[in-house]
């Protein structure tokens, strides 16, 4: 009985053997090639050393340190020797009663950015690209590209300048043309419309680069096309231009989505004041406040960490609907 089996499994026993051998050689047919075509550019490989380099020691070695966010870190102790608390700063975060007051702000600050900011940007690039007349076009580039330079004590000075009562040109403007008497920066209600106001001013300029870029990607036949065919100029670029750059829209909001939570630490802490804190308190400042004036390092870490994992979820959640809808994600 044992010899019929013996003939029944050799052939099999060839076929595995033969399978093992074909995947063996594609794998090495892949590694020369992927081994040829890095011979062959490497000098492009070489100029990727110093960006690899940068991001090792300056983004990725840096991350080590998170791991105080799971211990009780006392710096004469070290990250080694402090006592490992697992969830406890996560947890006390989660509970401390002013969780939801600063997801609130975050959140609030970050949608008005999102909704507002980001299509303002894309208006300006279409408004830049329907410009004939180039001098007009280059020197209104330049000026919106300006306030990108300047940093954000300039900006937050420029507002108190502008606003200040009793003395801003802006607040004796509106407030005689309205018949009222607002404090702007100190009144809760304008704290975010400044907020945006600054961000839209000193990155819209510099946000319509990529954009631009995109649009000077066009096929000008699509235009030709749409002439012929009786389209006027709003009809354009809502037809041809738009639908042209969508992939560069979804990606630039894939990317917006993971800085959704990163309101920015210096324009916020530069126009917080006691009298508007309980809308501006966000999750940068309080880090600042719990981790560096506290000297809470491990608490302010685990809040910094809840922001990057928030952040990592958005971009990957972002990414799966702009796939869901058949357009170009980032993975």
């Amino acid at each position: 009985m044992s010899t019929p089996t013996v003939t029944q499994d050799a052939p099999i026993a060839e076929l595995v053997a033969e399978a093992e051998f074909a995947k063996i050689g594609k794998r090495k047919s892949r590694h020369n090639r992927l081994w040829a075509r890095m011979v062959r550019y490497r000098w492009l490989y070489l100029l990727l050393v110093p960006g690899v380099v940068y991001f090792a020691l300056f983004k990725y070695a840096p991350m080590y340190g998170a791991i105080i966010a799971f211990k009780d870190y006392v710096p004469f102790l070290g990250i080694g020797g402090s006592q490992w608390v697992g969830l406890a700063q996560f947890e006390q975060f989660f509970n401390n009663p002013d969780f939801f007051r600063l997801l609130g702000n975050t959140l609030i600050l970050a949608l008005l950015s999102l909704v507002i900011a980001f299509p303002v940007t894309i208006f300006m690039a279409l408004m830049l690209n329907e410009m004939r007349m180039m001098v007009l076009k280059r020197t209104v580039q330049t000026l919106i590209y300006i306030p990108h330079f300047l940093a954000w004590t300039v900006v937050a000075s420029l507002t108190y300048l502008l606003f200040s009562q009793g003395a801003g040109p802006l607040f004796s403007f509106f407030n005689g043309v309205f018949g009222t008497h607002v404090d702007f920066l100190t009144d809760p209600a304008w704290f975010r419309p400044l907020i945006v106001l600054q961000d839209i001013w000193k990155n819209t300029g510099w946000g319509t680069i990529i954009f631009l870029a995109a649009l000077a990607a066009v096929d000008q036949e699509q235009y030709e096309a749409a002439v012929i065919d009786g389209a006027g100029r709003f009809q354009r670029v809502w037809h041809v231009t738009l639908p042209s750059i969508r992939p560069t829209i979804v990606v630039m909001l894939i990317l917006q989505m993971g800085q959704i939570l990163n309101t920015g630490f210096e324009q916020i802490y530069l126009m917080t004041n006691s009298l508007n804190r309980q809308v501006a308190d966000v999750f940068d400042t309080y880090v600042y406040f719990v981790g560096i004036t506290q000297g809470a390092y491990s608490y302010s870490t685990a809040v910094g960490l809840f922001k990057a994992v928030i952040g990592v979820v958005l971009i990957l959640g972002a990414n799966w609907l702009a796939k869901r809808f058949n357009q170009d994600g980032i993975f």
